[in-house]
Order: structure tokens, then C-alpha cells, then sequence
């Protein structure tokens, strides 16, 4: 049996084109459109706008929600964390993480990654492949509908790479962001990479202003690479060469995240490296204390020491966030809930 297509794959005029070459009115695409994004509907029998042999027809051929829930994690801070599994059983774990009156959702756009950071547990069980647009489209419409949250950011920092799936993850971004669906604001939404240069090379030529996160996690070349492989073949001079070029073009703000190792990057001469790198490049810094993967052997810091890498930053003319770990209680890092499963 062939594999549904997910509706939720389709832009609007892809959507008209199918219609159209079925024989059906192009509107019958701004109805389906309206009723996934507008309306929530996931199941075709709620489209009753429509004729029941057309319903049929569309049952047949296409699933709106490919994502089927496993398993919710909720933390004592709020965070939660969402397990979906895909058709061919693979897990994607887009997480919910409260912060005052923001409902930031931390989407996947991979199943596993390529890159495989030493510290992160993403790529620990290998790559598996990238997400489609729907499927990344799917985790927010599960979150706003299936379960209530009144989402004010998207972050595409979860499982995988974006930039690695650059195709995938803009299209996504397109469909979120059309005003005649869910009407997401593109500034609302960041993109984070692990310094993939020809990603950021093309993501500055995307009409729509999304924002850009870095991470940097060291400020050398060696232990950058020793953490972050991708560094061997995109060196850090050459990254931020490449952010440079970036904010020239459209003066964006960017923001540099630091996820900060205990007894690893947390020397004040990582600090006067991040610095110099954060004025060169106008951005802010998002510090971050690790949160501890059990088959890893990196620690947490404590919050003095996290307290003094942030001084030290401030004191170098450095915008610094402290971001909160959350969800520690519920494995909420990066794949390590799918990694129990997959």
C-alpha cells in the first residue's frame, strides 16, 4: 500500500492546481486550505462544505495529519514535550517551552541528524532523513489545535539540522506564515543552524524576514571542532564571514547561541572570543546552561558559573539572554525522548 500524501505539503496554489487538474473549481482549494489552518479540521469527513465523492476522493489520496501522538512529557517548569510518530514508525518531539506570557514551540525539521555535536543527543542513533514541509507544518498545527497552545514563536532549533533541509523548511515556513492560513508572522519565527554556509548564503536571498541563530559554543577553531564537526568543514573565520554577509544584506538581527559546558568552554578566554565575535557581528548572545545527556560525559555548570560567563560578556559591551534549561526533568535536550523510541 503506497504512502499518503500529506495535504499539509501543498501551498494554496498547489492546492488550486490539484483541484483544477481533477477537474474541481479552484476554490474547493481555498475551502480545504481555510478549514486545515483556519478552522483546524483533520479529518475530511469535517469538511462538509465539500461533496461526499470529493471527500472520498481526497481520503483516498491524501492525509492531513501525518503525526500520530506516543507519548507527552510535562515538566514541573511547564515545559512539555510532544512524541509523534511518523507512518513508518520513526519519532519526530517538537517541545512547548513557556516563558512568562510567550509560547515558544521548539520544532524538529529531521528525524536523528547528520552532524552529530558532541554534546547534543540528536544524532546519537544516526540520520534517518529529513522531515517534509508537512510534517513540519503537522507539529504546528498539533500544538495549536490538538492541543490548545496559543503559539507567539517558532523556533525550527529542534531535532536535525534546518539548513540541511533548506528546501523543506522554507516551504514550511511559507505555508505557516500565509495570511490565508494560520497568518504566523515571519518575524515571529527563527531559524537555527549549526553553521552551514551555504544555507545562510541562500537563506539571505528568502523574501520573508525570519530570524537567524547561530551556534557558536566555542570561540576557537579547535575546541569548535572538537564539539561541532561541521567546523572542520565550515571553519569559524569562514561562519562569520558568512553572518557578516548575511546582516549586510538585510539587517537583520542575529543571535549567537552558546551552550555553556562545564570545565569545557567556560574559561574567561572563551568569553573575550565570544565577545569580540558578538560586537563583530552586532548580535546577541543566547547563554544557555547544558543540560546533562546521560550517554554523554559533559556536565552542567552551576548557576554562579553560568552568573560569571554572563559578566564577563557584559562587561566586553555583550547583549547576553540567559536561557533557561528547561524541561531538565523530562529529557527535553534534543532528541533525547525520540532516542528512547527510535
Amino acid at each position: 500500500m503506497s504512502r499518503l500524501q500529506e495535504l499539509t505539503s501543498f501551498n494554496l496554489e498547489e492546492l488550486q492546481d490539484f483541484f483544477k487538474s481533477v477537474g474541481e473549481p479552484a476554490y474547493r482549494a481555498r475551502q480545504v486550505f481555510e478549514g486545515i489552518y483556519q478552522r483546524g479540521w483533520f479529518d475530511f469527513a469535517a469538511f462538509t462544505n465539500l461533496p461526499l465523492p470529493l471527500r472520498e476522493k481526497l481520503a483516498a489520496k491524501f492525509v492531513i495529519d501525518p503525526l500520530q501522538l506516543e507519548q507527552t512529557a510535562s515538566s514541573a517548569d511547564g515545559t512539555v514535550k510532544y512524541l509523534f510518530r511518523l507512518p513508518e514508525g520513526l519519532f519526530v518531539e517538537p517541545v512547548l517551552i513557556p516563558a512568562g506570557d510567550r509560547k515558544p514551540a521548539c520544532l524538529s525539521t529531521q528525524v536523528g541528524c547528520k552532524f552529530r555535536c558532541a554534546f547534543c543527543a540528536s544524532g546519537l542513533n544516526g540520520f534517518k532523513r529529513n522531515l517534509t514541509a508537512g510534517e513540519i507544518v503537522s507539529q504546528v498545527l498539533s500544538l495549536k489545535f490538538q492541543f490548545g497552545h496559543n503559539l507567539t514563536n517558532l523556533v525550527f532549533m529542534g531535532m536535525g539540522e534546518p539548513l540541511d533541509n533548506l528546501e523543506n523548511v522554507l516551504k514550511a515556513i511559507r505555508i505557516i506564515n500565509d495570511e490565508r492560513g494560520l497568518n504566523f508572522g515571519a518575524r515571529r519565527m527563527t531559524i537555527s543552524t549549526a553553521g552551514v554556509i551555504p544555507g545562510i548564503k541562500r537563506l539571505k536571498e528568502f523574501e520573508l524576514q525570519v530570524n537567524l541563530s547561530i551556534s557558536i559554543h566555542s570561540s576557537t577553531d579547535r575546541l569548535r571542532s572538537r564539539l561541532m564537526p561541521i567546523n572542520k568543514k565550515y571553519p569559524l573565520p569562514d561562519l562569520v564571514g558568512a553572518a557578516e554577509d548575511y546582516i549586510r544584506s538585510g539587517g537583520r538581527q542575529l543571535t549567537l547561541e552558546y551552550i555553556l559546558i562545564k570545565d569545557l568552554n567556560d574559561s574567561r578566554y572563551e568569553a573575550e572570543g565570544l565577545a569580540a565575535i558578538a560586537r563583530r557581528l552586532k548580535a546577541k548572545v543566547n547563554l544557555i546552561a547544558y543540560s546533562p545527556v546521560p550517554q554523554l560525559p559533559y556536565s552542567r555548570p552551576e548557576e554562579a558559573e553560568v552568573v560569571r560567563f554572563q559578566r564577563w560578556l557584559e562587561e566586553r559591551r555583550v547583549k547576553v539572554t540567559v536561557r533557561q534549561s528547561k524541561g531538565v526533568d523530562i529529557a527535553a535536550a534534543c532528541g533525547q525522548l525520540a532516542g528512547k523510541f527510535q
